[in-house]
Order: structure tokens, then C-alpha cells, then sequence
């Protein structure tokens, strides 16, 4: 294809998270073997600060099930847990993930020799502000192990964070500190849950950042870069390592702002992205719209790991604050609110909605919304059917001719 003989300029910080993200999993499958330290399961948007803050080395399986989209592993791996009763409907990162652990195989034991399989853990702990399914997921792994499982259910469909939301999440928060006590052997330190918490934040406060070099014309950075680059923002906020990273990143990309440097050369149209990545179409998706010189260099889903909310000074309130604030939760006028904002801050000609076949949480083109926003807009959409992880759900034909399309429509428009 052609798109595959196009030279994108290349992150030059990749190499320093790719060694930061090795440490991490090292780590964990050292704690795994030697039993030194607690290791803690926890969703990708929970409440891994508490977990640090007590002592825990944390795994997110959500991570794991998106290394098995991004490297086709997935497909192969969901009709295992299919076949313990779990439809081919509801969330791939689980079915892949759940199939992975039957089958015994994990992507990093080839991304990092040596681990043999994903860390064993001492507690499991979720926050349903994503989904129903990360409950059922944990609980699965809980009864697997034999070990503790403890959540946080948040309220849905949120207009404006009120306080009762927030008081009631923050109460949750509050009563995981006894049982994680227990299962730690440490005791809870307030001025500890203070330090990892404002690391977390300045995380955040930097990958808002990166994020925002999107607004310079040409953008420095594309949406499938940030599916990348997110990693330490996800698995190592609240650590000083994940703030020290983005600072590198940052750096990079401002010079590129300077330099005139476009992560799409010759840039001509801007779109936003809406909903989750395809994992394993990543390169073939940012290749497609490249040689159409467009570039997809916005997202929602990147933005799921800013937390500007976050305060030492209230700890617990202003986590149950930002992690109620999830793009996810929100009402339907909320969430059009926000991508308008996206729109004029980014600048973008057209938006590209992801309806994932099992992520009907995190696909927002199933009930007008498009067409509403198009209408008050004026900017157009288009809607790719396919999944984040499972490859049988999408046709790359179809794809690539209605990209293409689009494309045309947008060279009309201007």
C-alpha cells in the first residue's frame, strides 16, 4: 500500500518511556516472584494513588488487554474466555485478557523476556466509572486467586459534579483505607496519600500539556501518538518518574511547535477522535490518514488521564471530584459541551466517531449525538465501525473506503 512508504518524523523521547515502562514491568514480575512487596490490581481510571500511597506495586489490566489488541494477540485469545461463558459481546480487553490467562500467554513475554506471566496479586481493586465490566473482570481474577476484591461504584449520566457525588465517592475511597491496611500490613499515611497524589497531578498537568501541542498548526503530535505516549500516565502516575518523562516529551514536542516540525507533513485537514483506539490498527489507521495528509490529533480517550482536579490539600474529595468528572460518566449535554470546547481548541474539520462493537460505554455515536453536533457545528462526522481489540469486528476495506471518502467531502468543503 502506499501509505506504508510514508516517513513520519519520529519521538525521539520513545526511547526513554520504552526503558521506563521495562522498569515497571520488571518490577512487578520481581515483586511477583520474590513476594517483597504487595502487588494490587486496579483500573486503568481507579484509585491507583491510594494503592501507591499504602505501598503497592500496581497492575492495570486494562493495560494488558490493550498490549494484546496492539500486538493481534486479542482475537485469538477472547473465544477461550467465550467459552467459560463470557459473550463476544461485552468488553474485548476483557475477553482477551480473561482468554490470555487460560491459554497461560501474555505479549510480555515478548516484549520483555523473562516474564512469563502478568503479576499475581495480593488485592484487586476497581471504580465502575468506565464500566460494569471491570467489576465483573476483577471478580472473575478474585475468585481465580482467591484474594479480596473492592470497589468504588460511581454515579452515571453526571450533568454537573455536585457535591452529593462527590461526597459519596469520596466516602467509598475512604472505606477501601481498613481493608487495604489489612492486606498491606502498613498503616495509612495521610502525608504519603499527599506526596503520590501531587505527583499525580503534576502527571496530569503534563500530559495536558503534551496533549494541547495539538493546537499549534501543524500539530507536533498525533492522536495515535498519544495512544502511545500515554502509557506512563496511565501505569506510573504518581510516581516521579512518569512526571519526570513528560517533561522530556514536552520539551520535544514545544521544539517541534518552534521548528515548524509536523507530525503529519504537509498537514492539511485536522480531525478529532472519538472513542476508543482500534489497537491493532494503530500504524495502519495513522498511515491511512497521512497519506491523505490528514491529521487525527485529538481524542477523547487520550484525555481520560487528565485529572486537573486533583488536590493534596483534600486528597479523597478531590479524587472522587476528578474521577467523577470522567468524560465516560457524563450526560449526553455534557459530553457535547466538551467536544465542542475540543473543536475550537484544536481547530479540527471533521470528527471520526469509533463505534466499538463491545464498548457501547465508550462509543458515542449511538443515539444522535453526531448528528446534533454536526448541526450546531457545522462540522462534519464520519462513523468507523470495529472494536479496540477484536479484529473480526472490522473490515479494513470498508475503512479505508470510507476514509477516503470523508477526506473528499472535507476537500469539497474547503
Amino acid at each position: 500500500m502506499a501509505e506504508e512508504k510514508l516517513a513520519l518524523p519520529k519521538i525521539q523521547a520513545a526511547g526513554l518511556m520504552k526503558q521506563y515502562m521495562s522498569d515497571y514491568f520488571y518490577e512487578l514480575n520481581e515483586a511477583a516472584t520474590t513476594k517483597k512487596q504487595k502487588i494490587a490490581w486496579c483500573t486503568s481510571v481507579g484509585p491507583a494513588e491510594i494503592l501507591r500511597a499504602m505501598g503497592f506495586l500496581v497492575h492495570f489490566p486494562e493495560n494488558h488487554g490493550a498490549m494484546l489488541g496492539a500486538t493481534r494477540m486479542a482475537t485469538d485469545m477472547i473465544p477461550e474466555a467465550n467459552a467459560i461463558g463470557y459473550s463476544p459481546d461485552i468488553c474485548s480487553y476483557l475477553t482477551a485478557d480473561v482468554g490470555a490467562y487460560l491459554k497461560g500467554v501474555t505479549p510480555l513475554s515478548k516484549a520483555y523476556p523473562g516474564i512469563d506471566s502478568v503479576p499475581k496479586p495480593d488485592v484487586l481493586v476497581y471504580n465502575t466509572n468506565q464500566c460494569r465490566d471491570v467489576q465483573d473482570w476483577f471478580m472473575w481474577y478474585g475468585r481465580e486467586f482467591k484474594v479480596p476484591v473492592l470497589g468504588i461504584h460511581t454515579h452515571r449520566g453526571v450533568g454537573d459534579v455536585r457535591g452529593e457525588h462527590t461526597a459519596s465517592i469520596a466516602k467509598q475511597m475512604e472505606a477501601l483505607i481498613p481493608p487495604l491496611e489489612e492486606i498491606s500490613g502498613r498503616k495509612f499515611d495521610m502525608d504519603e496519600m499527599k506526596r503520590v497524589l501531587a505527583l499525580s497531578r503534576e502527571c496530569s498537568e503534563l500530559w495536558k500539556k503534551v496533549l494541547d501541542t495539538a493546537a499549534a498548526v501543524p500539530s507536533p503530535i498525533t492522536f495515535f501518538d498519544g495512544t502511545i505516549h500515554m502509557g506512563p500516565a496511565v501505569v506510573l502516575r504518581g510516581t516521579q518518574r512518569a512526571v519526570d518523562y513528560y517533561k522530556v516529551l514536552l520539551a520535544e514536542l514545544e521544539q517541534r511547535i518552534q521548528d515548524k516540525v509536523a507530525a503529519v507533513p504537509g498537514e492539511k485537514f485536522r480531525l478529532y477522535w472519538e472513542g476508543m483506539p482500534v489497537w491493532g490498527r494503530l500504524r495502519d489507521h495513522s498511515m491511512l490518514f497521512a497519506s491523505h495528509k490528514t491529521n487525527v490529533l485529538a481524542s477523547t480517550y487520550c484525555n481520560s488521564w487528565i485529572f486537573s482536579d486533583f488536590d493534596p490539600a483534600e486528597p479523597f474529595e478531590s479524587m472522587a471530584r476528578a474521577y467523577t468528572k470522567l468524560f465516560i460518566v457524563r450526560s449526553d449535554d455534557a459530553k457535547e459541551l466538551y467536544i465542542k470546547d475540543m473543536i475550537r481548541f484544536f481547530k479540527v474539520d471533521g470528527i471520526i466517531y469509533h463505534d466499538a462493537k463491545t464498548c457501547p460505554n465508550n462509543s458515542n455515536c449511538r443515539y444522535g449525538m453526531p448528528q446534533r453536533l454536526e448541526k450546531e457545528t457545522g462540522v462534519p462526522s464520519l462513523i468507523i465501525n470495529g472494536d479496540l481489540n477484536d479484529l473480526r469486528l472490522i473490515s479494513d476495506e470498508q475503512t479505508k473506503t470510507n476514509v477516503e471518502a470523508f477526506i473528499e467531502q472535507l476537500e469539497e468543503k474547503k
